[in-house]
């Protein structure tokens, strides 16, 4: 099973919904596929223009490494030095931080994952994982 471009847009709107239903600053959501490509993503108005980098970098770490953004974000504070390393592999594109959240599918499987910003990485990573559901899906943030 693979990521939809129809999936990708609802789980985008869904995250962008959540974030405006919180009253959270605008969020700015990426999905990538299993490969790391991006399928879809959505900026809004006023946004600054390094939005999409940041949450593509926190997609790409999930996808990447198969671990959602939280998890990254431990093993940084755990062992930087091999998250730099991971970070040189990867040329610079990972960002271990909430908001990169793996998509996985029936099965568990890794299918994607989703990165957002614009709020603090928590609340990203909330909005980011009610789109996955939403699109039905497993989130793993």
């Amino acid at each position: 099973m693979s990521l939809t471009l129809a999936a990708a847009r609802q789980i985008i709107e869904v995250a962008m919904e959540t974030g405006r239903g919180q009253g959270w600053k605008p969020l700015s959501v990426v999905v990538l596929d299993a490969g790391g490509h991006v399928l879809s993503f959505d900026r809004p108005d006023g946004a600054s223009p390094g939005r999409f980098e940041i949450a593509r970098a926190k997609a790409y770490g999930a996808v990447m490494l198969g671990m959602g953004g939280s998890a990254q974000m431990a093993r940084a504070e755990a062992q930087a030095y091999f998250m730099a390393a991971v970070n040189g592999v990867f040329d610079g594109k990972v960002l271990p931080v909430p908001g990169g959240v793996l998509v996985r599918g029936p099965g568990g499987a890794v299918i994607g994952a989703v990165g957002v910003t614009g709020d603090t990485s928590d609340n990203d990573a909330a909005a980011a994982s009610a789109g996955i559901r939403a699109a039905g899906f497993v989130a793993e943030a």
